[in-house]
Parts: C-alpha cells; sequence; structure tokens
C-alpha cells in the first residue's frame, strides 16, 4: 500500500522541507497550515494542502477520515519561548489540545496511523553541565510554558501509544537551522551578510553574546531524522535529534564571514544580549542512531553556504519582484489547495 503522509504545520521551517521530502520519496502528502493569505504555488505530484486550525477537534477529525493517513507528522505549534511567556494560554491551547484533538482523531480511525511529533529539548530545562550531552532519560524539568506544553505532547503521545496502541514516536529536536530559518544566530548572521553583499546595509553586523555553545543541525539531516522515525524507530519512545558537534556562536559568526567573501565589522548590542544564556546545549543521540541508522550528513559550512544562497535569491527576488524581503519557505513549496479558507 503506498504511504500517505498528514504534516500538521506544513507552512512552518521544518514542515516545508518535510512536504517537499516526502514527496520525492513519492509518499502522497497533504501538508495542514494554520495562517492566512498564504501564497500556494502551482500543485505538484502526491501533494495537497489544506487550511487546519489544531484547537478545533472537528476540522482535524474531518481530514483525518477524509484522507486517511498512513504517518502523520505532527510540526504544528506556537514554538517561540517568549511568545509562551506573554501568552501561555494560546500556546497551550495550541499545543496541548490541538495535540490532543489530533491523537483523538487518529485514535478512531480504522488503521491507526504511525505519528512522528516534534517534541524539544526545551522540556530538559537546565542541564548541569555533568549532564552534558544530555540523554533521553535526563529528567524533564522545563523552565517556560513552551517547554511544558511539549512535554504534555511528549507524555500524550506515550499514553495514546499505551492505551491505544497508536504507533507514536517522538522527537526532541535540538538546534535546527538550515535555509528559510528566521530568529536564530546563524539565520541573522546570514541575512545581515547577504544585505551587505548586495550594498543593502552598511558593513556592520550586531550580535548578542557570542560565548555560548550550539549544536546547529541541517535542517535536511532534521527532515530525514522525521522519516527514520517513521520508518525504523520503535513505537512509544522518545528520541533526541542533534547535531553531532558543537560550535561557540563566535565560530559560527567567522566561518559565515568567510563564506561571505564580505568585510564586516563585528558590533555588540545590549538589545541582543539576553540575561541569562545556557553554556551549551547539546544531546546525545546514541539511542537514535543505534534504533534507525541516522546520523548527520551535513557539515556547519554547508549549511551556512546553503543559508547564504538562499537569502540572496530571496533578496534578489524581492528586488524584483518589489515584494518584502524573507518570502517564506511555503510560497516556494509548490504546494496545492485542498481544503480552502
Amino acid at each position: 500500500m503506498k504511504q500517505t503522509a498528514l504534516v500538521t504545520g506544513a507552512e512552518g521551517f521544518i514542515g516545508a522541507h518535510l512536504v517537499r521530502f516526502l514527496q520525492t520519496k513519492g509518499w502522497n502528502v497533504l501538508g495542514t497550515y494554520g495562517l492566512k493569505n498564504v501564497n500556494l504555488q502551482p500543485e505538484l505530484p502526491n501533494l495537497q494542502f489544506a487550511s487546519c486550525d489544531l484547537r478545533n477537534g472537528q476540522s482535524i477529525a474531518e481530514i483525518v477520515a477524509e484522507y486517511g493517513p498512513t504517518h502523520i507528522f505532527h510540526l504544528a505549534a506556537q514554538s517561540l519561548p517568549t511568545l509562551s511567556w506573554k501568552d501561555p494560554v494560546g500556546t497551550f491551547e495550541s499545543n496541548i489540545m490541538g495535540s490532543l484533538h489530533l491523537f483523538e482523531a487518529a485514535r478512531h480511525m480504522k488503521r491507526r496511523p504511525i505519528v512522528v511529533s516534534a517534541c524539544s529539548s526545551a522540556e530538559y530545562g537546565h542541564v548541569p553541565p555533568s549532564a552534558i550531552p544530555v540523554v533521553e532519560e535526563q529528567p524533564l524539568r522545563p523552565l517556560h510554558p513552551y517547554g511544558i506544553s511539549k512535554v504534555c505532547l511528549d507524555l500524550l503521545a506515550r499514553e495514546y501509544f499505551l492505551d491505544y496502541k497508536i504507533p507514536a514516536v517522538n522527537l526532541r529536536l535540538f538546534n535546527t537551522t538550515g535555509p528559510g530559518k528566521t530568529n536564530d544566530a546563524p539565520s541573522d548572521f546570514v541575512h545581515q551578510l547577504a544585505r551587505i553583499r548586495k550594498g543593502l546595509q552598511s558593513p556592520v553586523i550586531e550580535v548578542g553574546n557570542l560565548r555560548p555553545r550550539r549544536a546547529f543541525l541541517d535542517v535536511e539531516d532534521t527532515v530525514r531524522a522525521f522519516y527514520l522515525a517513521a520508518v525504523r524507530g520503535k513505537r512509544g519512545e522518545a528520541y533526541n535529534v542533534c547535531a553531532g558537534k558543537t560550535y561557540r556562536i563566535e565560530e559560527l559568526l567567522n566561518t559565515a564571514i568567510r563564506l561571505s567573501g564580505v568585510k564586516v565589522q563585528v558590533r555588540q548590542a545590549s538589545h541582543l544580549m539576553r540575561p541569562s544564556d545556557e553554556k551549551i546545549i547539546f544531546g546525545s543521540t546514541r539511542k537514535f542512531r543505534k534504533d534507525t541508522g541516522w546520523k548527520p550528513t551535513r557539515s556547519i559550512e554547508q549549511t551556512l553556504q546553503s543559508m547564504l544562497d538562499y537569502w540572496d535569491r530571496t533578496l534578489s527576488s524581492a528586488g524584483r519582484k518589489g515584494e518584502n524581503e524573507g518570502e517564506g519557505m511555503l510560497a516556494g513549496a509548490g504546494m496545492s489547495r485542498k481544503h480552502g479558507s
């Protein structure tokens, strides 16, 4: 039987890459989105698109019943920790109740789909240096409503596996970046460098704290992790998904500058400094590698170069068309609408 996937949050950074990856694998794919006025491009083979608010249980139940997916990749979420402090109720409604509606819809299918959920390293909260790289058995002690909501998703998926035999796999994602990413250090650096290269910005880059160490995984390796979790992951398990090496943020900046070929002045900006920063965020992927054979394949240089190329294309396109900078990944995803809003 041909595999059919439902991808929630398909308008997001990882979701847009995932729907295209699955489509190239020959799967039938339905991507759902919650944003209004999304720019949808002409249809690609085996790929459809639907407007769906997961907070509306009836809406997701109807889509699941109509499409009958063999696999569900659950990425839809309010994903900003800062926003979760400002709006914890909205975050919980989206991330917890939305996930509950999705699992309820899956529970009522005649053939239970495999559900791979995007959980988060934020579930661990503060991890002592002695526990780095963090393993899946580390206590879950989140520090903000977003992290709490992802713990709830993690436990919810496991409960539906134990009680209703839904084959669920959870991926605790660490830092992921790549073309189309915004609001992280690498994407901020390469965006500014691309602007400088095109004469749209003076040759000055403002930065925050450059001392922390982070392991940034390329989005291509991340979407491959979702695929392997679906086809090889052990049901009922949670896995860390993280790059295999950490870099100081300063190293990432210097590499991006070198790849861009421009000369810039680096200036520390107080408004970019956080009250506190974890010195290192790094997760062990030994369990996931053992069970699925997954491993990262993209170097940080390849990732940063692909991001520079993305912003060069995006800025050039925006200049030609008179559009705003940073057109989203979804605009280039080539998706067709199934259930319009």
